[in-house]
């Protein structure tokens, strides 16, 4: 059987990737090594606890002794690093641990896939980093669309953090011929993503009739896509991209803060007074906008979600697992 790492796989994105990923490709055994920070919670994956082709090692990316240790044992064909501290506000609160993870976790990674991919020919080898539309920065204008060739411009810690661990993939890609792969994908939504994040603040705020908290005017807009919808993409690109490349993962949905919260009021029967317009954030980007044409044209990929299905759907799992996200909210 190939092998897989899959960093950070207890987070939300990872966890829904490694459910999708190993029930539609038996031929795998997949490594989940996860720090179990905050936002990584072993009971996303409980379904998956008597898989034998499913291992979990508690561990941090920036262990350089432990991940070495893992690359040896277990030999890693295909490596995807979702391993990262996401949270913009907790960026700007401790840029030096976001930059820890996000960038030393990268190269740590990175050394020992080159230490033991470039022993043999690394044909069949992937190594996908997971990075986020918020490198660009803002769009310049309402018409702007980024285009993975787009210059880097990123305005907080953590995009800044994202940006520099890109720019070491290609690095490494470049120098050493890593067969690595770069994915930026706009805004995530689903089930399990962690409570500090804008739309399960909107579903849990609601349902508990609290206030929602809403940066500014709430006229900053986000391109969203369903979290299974990104899954798909990632499968799409680590079977079938191009070392080397970067691709740009969109679904062309955008909408403000502001009416995104109206929507899931509307969706739950709550009134609007329930929005609270709280202090900006500091280096708020008012626009995320891509262009992904690269990848629905050059791996067949689409979004199947549509946002007011994929809303539908993210609030009724919200509503039928209060006991996963009760203590959290």
């Amino acid at each position: 059987m190939k092998v897989i790492l899959v960093t950070g796989g207890a987070g939300f994105i990872g966890s829904n990737f490694i459910r999708y990923f190993l029930r539609r490709n038996k031929d795998f055994i997949l490594i989940n090594l996860d720090k179990l920070t905050y936002a990584g919670n072993p009971d996303n994956l409980n379904d998956m606890e008597d898989c034998p082709r499913y291992h979990f090692v508690k561990g941090d990316i920036c262990n350089y002794e432990l991940v070495n240790y893992i690359f040896r044992k277990f030999k890693p064909e295909y490596i995807i690093n979702f391993a990262a501290e996401s949270h913009v506000d907790r960026s700007i609160a401790n840029p030096s641990v976001c930059a820890g993870t996000n960038i030393l976790g990268t190269m740590t990674l990175l050394e020992n896939a080159q230490h033991l991919w470039g022993k043999c020919p690394p044909k069949g080898k992937r190594f996908i980093q997971v990075s986020t539309d918020e490198v660009y920065g803002s769009t310049a204008s309402p018409d702007d669309y980024f285009l993975e060739e787009s210059p880097l411009a990123p305005n907080s810690p953590y995009a800044a953090s994202k940006a520099s661990a890109d720019l070491m993939i290609r690095a490494f890609s470049k120098t050493y011929g890593l067969p690595a792969i770069i994915t930026r994908c706009c805004n995530n939504y689903g089930p399990f993503q962690h409570t500090e994040k804008f739309i399960p603040v909107c579903i849990t705020h609601a349902l508990q009739d609290k206030p929602i908290p809403i940066y500014g005017d709430g006229r900053n807009v986000r391109e969203w896509i369903h979290v299974l919808d990104h899954c798909v993409a990632l499968i799409r690109v680590l079977f079938y991209g191009e070392p080397g490349q970067i691709y740009n993962i969109g679904t062309g949905e955008e909408i403000c803060n502001l009416e995104l919260a109206g929507k899931v009021l509307k969706a739950l029967g709550k009134p609007e007074d329930l929005i609270q317009p709280v202090t900006d954030r500091p280096g708020h980007d008012v626009r995320y906008a891509l262009n992904s044409y690269k990848i629905r044209s050059h791996l067949c990929w689409n979004n199947k979600y549509k946002l007011e299905d994929g809303l539908a759907h993210t609030i009724q799992w919200y509503k039928a697992n209060t006991g996963w996200w009760g203590d959290r909210s």
